[in-house]
């Protein structure tokens, strides 16, 4: 890398590992949009060669014509060459910290995805980690880092975004910086400056914690919705109604969520990432996990007393994980097809946004086919939809109730 006064000359200011994804591409475009030189490095080369097309390969409103500007105006580029890491001052890694096989924390993934590309790590660079990582993972990452012999400092720098959101909470959200040392905290906040206003810095432990704090809040208040909603409609009382009703102008009831599926990428893995680090020893998120991976078969449970499953074609509308969202990563959706293929005549999934599952039919032949249809995922095109046949409704799309 060519110097100038004894400083490397980087010719990008960002490069994003693994930036493809539904958390790097954002942010590589929102750093693009604010004018900074951004390059992303990321193994899926169909992945690269989509976004170097001007395209996203998922849908993230508000993130296209953004990406097609950039793009255009040469700000944004994506390689599948580890060597472009090297050409950046800031080197951000999107690359989170998965459960195994056995649902404990892979502290390993984050150091074994940097080793292909650490012969291009380069001093004067800040390394910056980004996804939800397992307490001491930045220090492990520290370690690779010296090991290496390469002057570069750390960072730990959560994303805060919700999916679909990405291109208003990048710019509206605190955002939480942690480093080790004094510079290395003023480079991250410098950085992070370009998108957001309001700088939150904490410890790189203060920092990893918050991250799963967070998660694993949203988790818990989810679970006691359904555990909530499941006591109600063992009762035959509607849970939505009483929702509404306790809410209404009572401002310490307005956060309660209503019922519904609680899945995706995150929550799950990191309330075990969470447990783990306790020792085990965290009975509210163990207890939050059954409950909220148990909805599908409780729903399926129900549905038994009131219909004979065996002789019904069961069409379920919605496999994303989330309403308005073609993601299905962890979607309870997906259990809830595998628990109805056992027990129903057939299964019809559809889904207006999903176009990864050759298996989903469209819509029309699902209402077509189906004896019993299930709301899999709230998406805002089920909220008009007119049927005669009986709907399992838990998440109260059509506004007629959630009881089953």
């Amino acid at each position: 890398m060519p110097e100038s006064g004894g400083r490397p000359l980087f010719t990008r200011d960002v490069v994003i590992i693994g930036g493809c994804g539904h958390v790097g591409l954002p942010l590589a475009i929102a750093f693009a949009d604010r004018g900074l030189r951004v390059g992303i490095y990321d193994v899926n080369s169909a992945a690269v060669e989509t976004v170097n097309s001007a395209e996203l390969p998922f849908d993230e409103p508000g993130a296209a014509d953004v990406l097609k500007r950039v793009v255009a105006e040469e700000r944004l580029m994506a390689s599948a060459a580890p060597e472009m890491v090297a050409s950046a001052e800031h080197v951000v890694v999107v690359i989170g910290t998965p459960v195994d096989e056995h649902l404990n924390p892979d502290v390993a993934a984050i150091p074994d995805a940097l080793r292909p590309c650490a012969g291009y790590l380069r001093d004067g660079q800040l390394l910056i980690l980004r996804s939800t990582v397992y307490p001491g993972v930045t220090a492990l990452v520290e370690k690779m880092v010296a090991e290496l012999g390469v002057a570069m400092e750390v960072a730990f720098c959560p994303e805060r975004i919700a999916e679909g959101k990405a291109m208003t909470e990048l710019f509206e959200l605190p955002q939480i910086v942690s480093s080790r040392t004094d510079s290395g905290l003023a480079r991250a906040s410098a950085l992070f400056a370009r998108l957001t206003e309001t700088l939150v810095p904490m410890t790189p432990e203060e920092a990893e914690l918050a991250k799963l704090f967070t998660n694993v809040w949203r988790y818990i208040k989810f679970a006691t919705a359904n555990q909530l909603y499941m006591m109600a409609n063992d009762r035959g009382l509607d849970f939505e109604r009483i929702r509404q009703g306790l809410g209404t102008e009572y401002p310490r009831a307005a956060d309660l969520p209503g019922a519904g599926f609680a899945a995706g990428p995150c929550l799950f893995k990191d309330t075990m990432q969470l447990a783990a680090y306790n020792n085990n020893n965290f009975a509210l998120g163990h207890t939050a996990m059954t409950i909220n991976e148990g909805l599908p078969l409780y729903l399926v449970g129900r549905l038994e007393q009131r219909f004979n499953l065996a002789e019904m074609t069961v069409g379920i509308l919605g496999m994303a994980f989330k309403g308005g969202s073609d993601d299905i990563r962890s979607s309870l959706s997906y259990k809830l097809r595998r628990v109805l293929a056992f027990k129903a005549k057939a299964v019809l999934c559809s889904d207006p946004y999903v176009r990864v599952d050759p298996e989903l039919v469209p819509l029309d032949d699902v209402l077509a086919a189906a004896d019993l249809l299930v709301i899999g995922a709230p998406h805002p095109e089920y909220r008009g939809l007119s049927t005669t046949k009986p709907v399992a409704d838990i998440w109260n799309v059509l506004g007629k109730g959630v009881q089953v």
